[in-house]
């Protein structure tokens, strides 16, 4: 197996723990804990469930640690596609991550008070059940504010991975596309009170999701193989 093989192996490897992790943290876990509708029912499950919501979080951990190397090790296998674009993909993708962590601090806050911290005596259970519902609702907004840098990162790796000669030109086109999808998802979800509503909400990062996910599974099963030097 050649350098760059190992390299774009590598890469996929990164990129499906992000994946995994982040369906498990941002996906999966809310929706077996979170009902919005019932702030009594969620403060319930959370509690009874807090192992859960830690594995949660340190999936998050996990996902924003392999994100932060991710594309440290792209920047590798695609800098002479085109050195310029490679290092926007690089800031770009990296400034997401120091907002991930501050904003995963909300989640230890509803643990702090699902678990019944002695201080937290002082308020009736309806007044903690809307305290945890706001922290939610505080980190989902966090989640928001991300998901801006998720998407511009998409468009400089999507255009080195169209150019590059040795990925799926398919794969780039839905990069770029991704890298769309999200910041009009931003934008809707800021502007547009009922967004969520509203059909296309549940389909305006799937050009992103067939992307990465493509890539991701590309570039650990087939690698780079017949490379071409694409200037």
């Amino acid at each position: 197996m050649t350098t760059e093989n190992k390299t774009a192996r590598l890469a996929g490897l990164l990129y499906l723990i992000v994946v995994l992790t982040g369906l498990f943290s941002l996906m999966y876990v809310p929706s077996k804990l979170i009902v919005w509708e019932d702030p009594a029912l969620t403060f319930q499950q959370i509690s009874h469930s807090s192992q859960l919501f830690r594995l949660s979080i340190a999936g998050s951990m996990i996902c924003y640690i392999s994100f932060t190397l991710l594309p440290l090790v792209l920047y590798r296998l695609l800098k002479e596609v085109n050195g310029t674009y490679a290092k926007l993909m690089v800031i770009l993708a990296l400034i997401s991550v120091p907002i991930s962590f501050l904003n995963l601090q909300t989640k230890f806050s509803v643990l702090t008070i699902v678990e019944g911290a002695g201080y937290l005596k002082a308020f009736n259970s309806e007044q903690l059940q809307s305290h945890v519902m706001f922290l939610l609702n505080s980190y989902n907004k966090g989640i928001l504010i991300v998901q801006i840098f998720w998407g511009l990162w998409l468009f400089p790796f999507g255009y080195l991975v169209y150019k590059s000669g040795f990925l799926p030109k398919i794969l780039g086109i839905f990069l770029m596309l991704g890298c769309l999808g999200y910041i009009l998802n931003v934008l809707g979800r800021t502007i547009i009170p009922d967004f969520s509503d509203y059909a296309i909400s549940a389909y305006i990062t799937l050009p992103a999701s067939i992307g990465e996910i493509g890539t991701c599974l590309w570039l650990l099963i087939a690698g780079v193989k017949n490379r071409k030097q694409t200037n």
